[in-house]
């Protein structure tokens, strides 16, 4: 008897049904392989058939001596991991008889399953339900570990189950579970907000703290230069609390990641907040923009519509950072394989943050530097011009003094306030770039636009002249230096650059690698 389920393979953030043929007939010698599992599947889709066998027999079923033909199709596409264990084992069953085949049709099934018949979680459980509701599918069956993933797609019965007896029951009507329901927009907006830390745990560095705002608001990267100590990595992680909140299809876009990458935490359902992602300096290239034989997003993905903070830049091998110029510009990066090219959005956030010499306090107001002109030159030569060209702000971290540490006179301002400032100044940003497809942000402007946005008068003219001859600022610092005072003007509701936002965007150059070392 020839029965048919249907499971799904996922390429990049999309998922593609896969249709699971079972064909059951024909005496097998004694002996003889009694299985044969077509369809270009990985090692890890035949290992299943063991544990398939074992499940269904420990289940109180039985596993059939005929011989089984399972065809995955398309069959010109690669079948891998261990999620396929659950369609097969109903295949396998329908195909035998015991259990009700007619309804198998109805569902997408995936799971991995352990001896006993208990089903694990999957990956991508995401991508696979919003393909099976765009394909007409009834209702997907999966772990119920996955079951509130998947369950953020309406119009889609979702069934949480624990072993392959449930999945069984369900199918012949004998189990009455209800599908699992989560109030997508509810749960969205009810977890906007929930970060752990916020930018009043702060104490002084106001200078440092505007300068995020304008990251912030203008969509900008940065990079923090300091001694240990004086704040860097508890600035950049309380950054992603003053961005605007997660739109609705951010927030889809950004889950259909983890969940593909498998780091969505068991039983979640949608990401409400910015993502965070501070990856160690000894991460591998492919680790970071994604790859591998099984191609799987990596950290620049995972940061997708967040915060990549990479803590301690010069650490990071050369050829680690280089990679990250492509995806920084184009705001997504392409996996090509032999048989597959996949592609994972990359918009992301970087902020960065280094220490300015090997001892960490060239340029410190009270510890003497104890490098010379050379090493630091050496140190900072790590970070290519290239990349360096594609960080609009440079912020000196100072610091905090004791007085300002132990004070309690002025609180410190709130996330809440400042996104509010954010994300006014995105929405003249949206209004002026309506027309123009592909920027959203002043740091999206390209050198072109530059020149007709972010026009400045005569008396800027010539501050900026100054600032670029006196502070030895490179040719590259210019169009940094409009983007930046546009977002600063922005920020304060200003329709032209004024003298102080191109002042205060020249402060935030005053770092460039030509002119630090003197």
């Amino acid at each position: 008897m020839l029965v048919k389920t249907y499971g799904s393979a996922v390429q990049g953030v999309d998922a593609q049904t896969i249709t699971i043929e079972v064909n059951a007939g024909g005496n097998v010698a004694a002996g003889k392989q009694f299985y044969f599992l077509v369809g270009l599947p990985d090692n890890a889709v035949k290992e299943g058939f063991q544990r398939i066998e074992a499940a269904i027999n420990n289940m109180g079923f039985r596993m059939p001596r005929l011989k089984l033909v399972i065809n995955m199709a398309p069959a010109d596409l690669r079948k891998e991991g261990s999620a396929y264990d659950l369609p097969i084992a109903m295949g396998v069953l329908g195909a035998t008889k015991q259990i009700e085949a007619e309804k198998l049709k109805d569902y997408v099934m995936m799971g991995e399953m352990s001896l006993d018949g208990t089903l694990r979680p999957i990956k991508g459980a995401l991508p696979i339900a919003i393909q099976a509701r765009k394909e007409g599918y009834k209702g997907l069956i999966l772990s119920k570990e996955n079951a509130r993933e998947a369950a953020i797609v309406d119009k889609l019965d979702v069934y949480g189950v624990s072993n392959l007896r449930e999945a069984i029951d369900l199918i012949n009507g004998e189990l009455k579970l209800e599908p699992t329901f989560v109030e997508t927009r509810d749960e969205f907006m009810g977890n906007q907000h929930q970060y752990a830390v916020d930018f009043s745990d702060v104490k002084g560095q106001e200078n440092i703290k505007r300068a995020l705002e304008i990251a912030a608001a203008g969509g900008h990267n940065a990079i923090l230069i300091g001694p240990p100590g004086a704040g860097k990595t508890m600035l950049a992680r309380r950054l992603p609390t003053i961005l605007p909140p997660l739109g609705l299809h951010e927030a889809l876009e950004t889950t259909k990641i983890h969940s593909v990458a498998g780091v969505l935490p068991p039983e979640s359902s949608l990401i409400a907040t910015r993502p965070f992602r501070a990856p160690h300096h000894t991460i591998s290239d492919v680790a970071l923009v994604g790859g591998g034989s099984i191609p799987m997003p990596g950290e620049i993905s995972l940061a997708h519509n967040g915060v990549l903070f990479l803590d301690e830049l010069p650490e990071y091998k050369r050829t680690v950072l280089e990679v990250l110029r492509q995806p920084m510009e184009e705001r997504k990066v392409t996996i090509s394989r032999a048989r597959v090219t996949v592609d994972y959005p990359s918009s992301f956030m970087l902020i960065a943050s280094m220490n300015p010499c090997p001892c960490g306090y060239y340029n410190h107001p009270e510890k003497d530097c104890v490098c010379g002109p050379a090493q630091v030159k050496r140190y900072l030569s790590k970070i290519s011009g290239p990349l360096l060209d594609r960080i609009d702000l440079h912020v000196e971290v100072t610091p905090v003094s004791f007085d300002e540490l132990t004070s309690m006179n002025r609180p410190a301002e709130t996330s809440q306030s400042i996104v509010e400032r954010v994300v006014q100044a995105r929405k003249i940003q949206a209004e002026r770039f309506k027309d123009i497809p592909n920027v959203h942000s002043n740091a999206q402007m390209p050198s072109r636009m530059v020149r007709e946005i972010c026009q400045i008068n005569k008396a800027g003219q010539i501050l900026l002249k100054t600032a670029m001859k006196k502070l030895q600022l490179s040719a590259r610092a210019y169009d940094r230096i409009l983007k930046v005072a546009r977002t600063s003007a922005d920020l304060n509701g200003s329709a032209e650059i004024k003298i102080e936002h191109l002042a205060e965007a020249v402060h935030f150059r005053s770092l460039d690698r030509e002119g630090w070392t003197g």
